[in-house]
């Protein structure tokens, strides 16, 4: 019975290979993990991120589906997609309910992974809700490994911040997270509705940072106001 030929000419599909060495080589008999091996993990790490994002309901908010002739969200569109192309620093996004913060940040997400960024784009209460989760005797993941995930990500995304529950607990876990991508100026978004002097002080002299964050209010008013030729333009979509 003829077998088929294996998928990886290098490790015959068994993920890791020995180099042919003489024995007298010090990596004579170690094992390396194939490249093959290596692009499987990849990509199970991105389908955890966009799971844990939960970004799938908000494929539609890209820039193109944004319309910037809305008075008030022209400029920060604009620094929103000089942003998208290439992260670097914090950006705080802020302005009333419905004016379009959630719709840019979800747009810098959708961006981000179209350019292989690994990115979690996460609203504030549910990323506390996640983290919560994996004290259950169901979670699969540790509690650790969640933690370590959210702060490390090469892009993180906080959509609602100062909308989460303000449980001591809460607010610590918020912090750190913060705090750990400040001290090392991991790419960061925030969006949020409240004032700066609503929140954890600890946040806001972050915040306030302005050698590392880029502070961009959108002066627009709720989207939901608007006449339908106003909210989409020329078949575009406006967003949260």
């Amino acid at each position: 019975m003829a077998t088929s030929e294996p998928a990886c000419p290098k490790c015959k599909d068994a993920g890791y290979y020995c180099l042919d060495v003489p024995i007298s080589d010090p990596n004579f008999g170690h094992l390396i993990t194939c490249d093959c091996r290596l692009e499987e993990k990849e990509a199970r790490r991105n389908q955890e991120l966009r799971k844990l994002s939960n970004l799938d309901a908000f494929d539609d908010k890209t820039f193109e589906t944004f319309n910037p002739d809305i008075p008030g969200v022209r400029a920060a569109y604009t620094r929103c997609r000089e942003y998208a192309r290439n992260p670097q620093g914090w950006l705080f996004l802020y302005g009333q309910f419905g004016c379009g913060k959630t719709h840019l940040a979800a747009a810098i997400a959708n961006e981000a992974i179209n350019r292989d960024i690994q990115v979690i784009w996460t609203v504030v209460p549910d990323l506390l809700d996640h983290l919560r989760s994996t004290f259950g005797p169901s979670s699969e993941v540790a509690y650790d490994q969640r933690f370590e995930t959210i702060r490390n990500t090469p892009l993180l995304i906080l959509d609602d911040l100062g909308t989460e529950s303000a449980t001591p607990w809460a607010r610590e876990k918020l912090f750190q997270i913060i705090n750990h991508r400040y001290n090392l100026k991991l790419p960061t978004v925030i969006t949020s509705n409240r004032d700066l002097d609503q929140m954890d002080p600890r946040i806001r002299s972050r915040l306030n940072d302005v050698v590392l964050c880029y502070p961009v209010l959108l002066k627009a008013g709720d989207f939901r106001a608007l006449s339908v030729e106003q909210r989409y333009g020329s078949f575009r979509s406006f967003g949260r």
